[in-house]
């Protein structure tokens, strides 16, 4: 369905339903939105949030979309999280990968769990000739600096885009060695919002887009986050002014 998050055109939700690991999960929408969405009918949500549920009935629905689209794949919920088969990530795969040779399609992966994404591309490498899925980004989330390591897992993956998403971003993080030595080709910076936000300083942005500036690495500022009112689309300035950079084969645009 489109989107309203700042980076993505469309949301693509094969698996819905996730558990917490880390800060960042603490006030995550998806267990705001969940319920909402149950109460609605809505199908795919008619159980607990935190209950994994795959939906292969929702696996062909980028086929359906004639244009290219950037998609942003489960939304609610984690691809590579323990609940979903190895199996069922790879039926994923294949209709990325054949959504790209037939309808254009970019998808952008976003994880907390990258060893588990390199367990599954270990694994699975062989049916893909060793050659990562070209429109196929893939990437994971650093809200302090306790897990930027994970940024050293995330970069086994020979995907053309590697991305980090500082969102909700807690603390100033030193991503420098990463970003250096190509680890990562876009950062993805925003504040927590709704009930209960944890305050993003503006000083932690700056902070990360003189990094990206430094590495040469593309750097979107989503939003600055806020209870009643996140701060996002134009509102989302730093230094009078709007950040969106976008990665395309790793080079910024």
């Amino acid at each position: 369905m489109p989107s309203s998050i700042e980076w993505t055109d469309e949301t693509w939700n094969p698996v819905t339903g996730c558990s917490r690991v880390s800060p960042g999960c603490d006030n995550c929408y998806m267990f705001a939105m969940y319920p909402r969405l149950r109460a609605m009918g809505v199908t795919g949500y008619e159980h607990t949030p935190n209950q994994v549920r795959l939906l292969p009935e929702r696996l062909q629905h980028p086929m359906s979309w004639k244009k290219p689209r950037i998609v942003f794949v489960n939304s609610m919920s984690d691809l590579f999280h323990s609940e979903v088969p190895y199996s069922f990530i790879l039926d994923v795969f294949k209709v990325m990968e054949e959504s790209a040779r037939e309808r254009g399609h970019v998808f952008q992966v976003l994880t907390k769990r990258p060893g588990r994404a390199v367990g599954w591309w270990e694994q699975h490498k062989a049916l893909f000739d060793g050659i990562w899925p070209e429109n196929v980004w893939i990437g994971t989330s650093v809200e302090n600096q306790k897990y930027a390591p994970r940024l050293t897992v995330l970069e086994r993956l020979p995907a053309p885009v590697r991305f980090v998403s500082a969102e909700p971003l807690l603390e100033r993080i030193d991503l420098t060695p990463w970003l250096k030595r190509g680890a990562v080709q876009w950062v993805i910076v925003g504040g927590e919002s709704g009930f209960g936000a944890r305050p993003m300083n503006t000083d932690w942005a700056c902070d990360l887009r003189d990094q990206s500036i430094n590495a040469s690495v593309a750097f979107f500022l989503k939003q600055l986050g806020g209870v009643r009112n996140k701060r996002g689309g134009d509102k989302a300035v730093i230094e009078d002014k709007v950040w969106r950079e976008m990665p395309i084969g790793g080079i910024n645009t």
